[in-house]
């Protein structure tokens, strides 16, 4: 079972491992490295591989996406609310193996399309370990927790892994939109 913790200072290196890694296996869209550009009076939000290595710039960036929960956190027009967590290996303490979160609201057109509810990204070395999909689970009641009754979540088509972990979490698959199989997933809220 993977454990679900919020982000934390205790996992700046093998966040920064698991950023190498998405890279060289040129995945960067899913190291856990979110940036938003400057955008009408939005200053952005700009976080490099290279500053994180600054204890400083990480706690920035830790900073950042447990401060994304709340509706006063700075972000792009447009953007909601979300809740992340880190995915910690249970027989490794402190290692990071990927992230998870959960947009609070889909009410954008590109949520409500593409992106969906659920965001999550496991590190190369970690797949095929059941960490997804353990961790799927365990987001479907938190998301029933805060009145969310049904969860789109998305994937690319070609992404037959990631299908597969969404279906083993109740996902039914609604279709395809814009190069994404689209799922729901009931959470009894």
């Amino acid at each position: 079972m993977v454990l679900l913790a919020t982000p934390h200072l205790r996992f700046h290196r093998s966040f920064l491992a698991a950023a190498d890694e998405f890279d060289a296996a040129g995945e960067s869209a899913h190291d856990g490295i979110v940036n938003w550009p400057a955008e009408g009076d939005f200053p952005g939000v700009v976080f490099t591989r290279e500053a994180l290595e600054d204890p400083a710039e990480f706690e920035r960036l830790v900073a950042n996406r447990v401060g994304d929960e709340d509706e006063a956190s700075l972000r792009p027009p447009g953007w909601t609310t979300a809740t992340y967590w880190w995915m910690e290996d249970p027989e490794r303490p402190d290692e990071y193996v990927g992230s998870i979160s959960l947009r609070h609201h889909i009410d954008h057109p590109l949520l409500s399309t593409v992106g969906g509810h659920v965001g999550y990204g496991v590190r190369p070395t970690a797949r095929r370990r059941g960490f997804a999909s353990d961790a799927l689970r365990q987001v479907v009641p938190l998301a029933a927790a805060r009145g969310i009754d049904r969860l789109l979540v998305t994937c690319d088509l070609d992404n037959v892994a990631s299908a597969r972990t969404i279906e083993a979490c109740g996902g039914v698959f609604e279709g395809e939109m814009s190069g994404k199989r689209r799922y729901w997933i009931d959470t009894g809220a």
